[in-house]
């Protein structure tokens, strides 16, 4: 599946209305990540797939607890441009 779908399906959204904001939102979570630190942005990689789902979770506008989601991904974006696992190696 698609990282698109994922997200899609953790955002409750069936149908492709939304996908080109989607997209982006996407897509600005990997330049945001990468701008923390994140030299490895593999979206395949569980902790990189969930701290884009939580992304645009707290920026689509999915419910009342954007903040929240907002908050856990600030969290996650530390852990990840801390670890050394997201670091290229050289």
């Amino acid at each position: 599946m698609a990282l698109i779908d994922d997200i899609k399906l953790s955002l409750r959204v069936k149908n492709n209305a939304y996908d080109t904001e989607i997209q982006d939102l996407i897509n600005a979570c990997k330049v945001e990540l990468n701008i923390a630190g994140v030299q490895t942005i593999d979206e395949t990689e569980p902790l990189t797939a969930q701290a884009i789902k939580l992304y645009c979770k707290g920026h689509f506008g999915y419910d009342e607890n954007s903040e929240k989601f907002q908050q856990a991904y600030e969290s996650l974006k530390i852990v990840m441009a801390l670890a050394s696992d997201y670091k290229v190696v050289v």
